[in-house]
């Protein structure tokens, strides 16, 4: 009885050094900015009423600590401290499908150190938690209507919306969030094309929409949904490989007239370039600064990954540096806002 409990007392004590080891490497790596960033989790009500989470970044001088955990991503933020500085640019972040805040956390961290204000809504019924929403006829126009709502809060309700430059305003989206952010301003996609599309050129999407029996999928009666309404408020927008860009096409990008960062990876079998990112390119022209990256993955936009996060979405191909990339990427969208969110 003695030697057992021995074992169990050495077995405690190793899983207690290995717990405070995991936890020591965890708060190193944490997502650190050179400037002191704050965070809020804020809920917002859209426009049927019902409740969704909002992630805020924004600049401060409160002293940050690495003990922020936004999903399975680690933060070195002053979690609900006073916002620093007047007259701040906004930009909103809509994730794709089955994300949510946490999905490009270093984006928001790049921004708020760079002098932003940043809001990424968590869509509902379309989140990690909860797929609910998805493939419903109320699921794409659902989630650019939850664009505006966020839009409407920062501005009307947020405590500090009176730092806020209401000019100066600008949007993200990857995936099913680069339709959401086209959408947002201004494009007008033709919903009806997708079962078509889906039987003659199947992609990931259609499997989605497959699994879930969405009504979207009916040869015989397709279905529109609801309209989407651009917010003029948006004066430009990054988009990262855009799902259900053939929805897009031929016409539904006309009036689509903000400047537009477009992103694609060389390698996504996920959302694929040929019929996503590429039309929505060349519908666009001349309005579009265009960034092809070689080597990544459609997971590769998402925040480079830490020690709890899933690996389906992690592995990137061959010697493919995400983190090397979000640095680039995220520093030239800086650049992009900077130039095209000027004051008037």
């Amino acid at each position: 009885m003695k030697k057992i409990m021995k074992w169990f007392r050495r077995i405690i004590i190793a899983i207690v050094f290995l717990a405070g080891g995991l936890v020591g490497y965890a708060m190193l790596t944490a997502l650190r900015t050179e400037r002191h960033v704050g965070f809020q989790i804020i809920q917002v009500t859209n426009a049927d009423g019902h409740p969704f989470t909002v992630g805020v970044w924004y600049p401060t001088d409160a002293q940050p600590s690495p003990t922020t955990l936004l999903g399975v991503v680690l933060m070195d933020v002053a979690r609900n401290a006073p916002i620093s500085g007047r007259d701040l640019p906004l930009v909103v972040i809509s994730h794709g499908n089955g994300g949510g805040p946490a999905s490009h956390a270093d984006l928001a961290l790049a921004l708020a150190n760079a002098g932003y204000m940043v809001a990424a809504p968590m869509h509902s019924g379309d989140n990690y938690a909860d797929q609910s929403a998805v493939g419903s006829v109320s699921w794409l126009s659902g989630r650019t209507k939850e664009l505006h709502a966020t839009i409407d809060y920062m501005l009307m309700n947020w405590e500090g919306h009176d730092r806020i430059d209401p000019e100066r305003i600008g949007a993200f989206g990857f995936s099913a969030g680069g339709f959401t952010v086209l959408t947002s301003v201004g494009a007008q996609p033709d919903l009806r094309i997708i079962a078509k599309h889906c039987i003659e050129s199947p992609e990931f999407v259609c499997d989605l929409l497959l699994s879930v029996k969405s009504p979207y999928l009916n040869i015989y009666s397709p279905t529109m949904g609801d309209p989407f309404l651009p917010d003029l408020r948006i004066k430009a927008a990054v988009v990262a490989a855009p799902g259900l860009g053939f929805t897009m096409v031929p016409n539904g990008l006309d009036n689509v007239h903000v400047p537009i960062q477009l992103w694609g990876a060389e390698d996504d079998i996920n959302v694929p370039y040929d019929t996503n990112t590429k039309l929505v390119q060349q519908a666009l022209g001349s309005m579009v600064e265009f960034h092809s990256v070689p080597s990544a993955v459609h997971f590769s936009f998402l925040t480079p990954c830490g020690l709890l996060a899933p690996p389906e979405i992690c592995l990137d191909p061959g010697q493919f540096d995400r983190k090397a990339f979000h640095m680039n990427m995220n520093a030239s969208v800086i650049v992009f806002f900077e130039k095209n969110l000027k004051n008037p």
